[in-house]
């Protein structure tokens, strides 16, 4: 069954030639003191509310109000390549651009088409202060704030209010994640990432929680002066496990979306081959099954409620 898509891809054409130097990437400089602020769509050219939070930040006609401010498409080629008809197939070209932030593997002999993106983007993303990285997510769960173990993301996070649920994790074996990259993962620097999953890829609300993050993203940096309605109270998830997949015959003991809490510690959720994966602990939390169930590849994070 084709999935449901309540969303278009919008048009990016207008954007390409940017004014940085590097196609699809705007700045808008204050011309006063202020950070650095970068907001990133289409880390997976299948992700498409983020693409759309940036046009209708274009279309608004927003300059910072101190500082620079940066939009950013990101995996323009997998984006280009998106079909209504068969919509997962675009999230990437060669690889997942999103596994490539380490200095070895950027600056390593590799090629492929989202490597050459990566170490084009790579100055502007290192010059940042403020990074918001949005994606969305396989199934239609609750929005999740990715928060990384730093303090400081935390901090901040809670300046956005939103969405509810964030998820302290120190990310994949498979590679490191564009929000972990360089100073945003170091405790004693400045510099903030924040990666949002905003829902499922094509759902409506899925859009609508992009552009919320997005307008309180830059209040919160102070790009723009607005207030906003109180959100609900914040809840932390830490993850303490990681499901790695190590076999070839990877499969879940039963149809989980994520943020299902399981009751009881030692409940099996899936079989790896030969080895059976269990719940660690009681009221054990499921974050983000993966249906990408490769080995090598996350299949699911176990969490707790903090």
């Amino acid at each position: 069954m084709s999935p449901r898509l309540e969303i278009d891809a919008p048009d990016i054409s207008p954007f390409r030639a940017g004014n940085s130097g590097i196609p699809y990437v705007t700045s808008f400089d204050s011309g006063g003191p202020g950070p650095h602020v970068l907001i990133n769509a289409l880390t997976h050219g299948n992700e498409i509310c983020g693409a759309i939070a940036l046009v209708e930040l274009f279309r608004s006609g927003l300059r910072p109000a101190r500082g620079k401010l940066t939009l950013s498409f990101a995996n323009v080629e997998a984006y280009r390549a998106f079909d209504r008809a068969s919509p997962n197939a675009s999230r990437y070209v060669d690889e997942d651009f999103n596994r490539l932030w380490d200095r070895a593997t950027l600056e390593g002999p590799r090629r492929s088409s989202e490597l050459a993106r990566a170490r084009q983007l790579r100055p502007i993303f290192a010059s940042a202060d403020f990074l918001l990285d949005i994606h969305s997510m396989q199934y239609a769960t609750a929005p999740l704030m990715l928060i990384g173990l730093a303090p400081k993301t935390e901090t901040f996070a809670r300046k956005l209010g939103i969405p509810e649920l964030m998820v302290r994790d120190a990310g994949h074996v498979a590679g490191s994640r564009l929000r972990d990259y360089g100073a945003f993962a170091d405790p004693a620097a400045a510099p903030v990432a924040l990666l949002v999953e905003c829902g499922q890829h094509w759902e409506r609300r899925a859009a609508e929680v992009a552009v919320d993050t997005m307008w309180r993203f830059l209040a919160a940096t102070a790009v723009l002066e607005r207030r906003f309605a109180p959100a609900p109270p914040q809840r932390l998830i830490t993850v303490t496990d990681v499901v790695t997949i190590a076999s070839d015959d990877f499969r879940f003991t039963a149809d989980y979306r994520g943020l299902e809490v399981i009751a009881k510690a030692g409940t099996l959720i899936a079989r790896d081959g030969r080895q059976e994966i269990r719940t660690p602990y009681d009221a054990c939390v499921l974050i983000m099954p993966s249906r990408r169930l490769g080995r090598g590849q996350t299949a699911v994070r176990l969490g707790r409620f903090a």
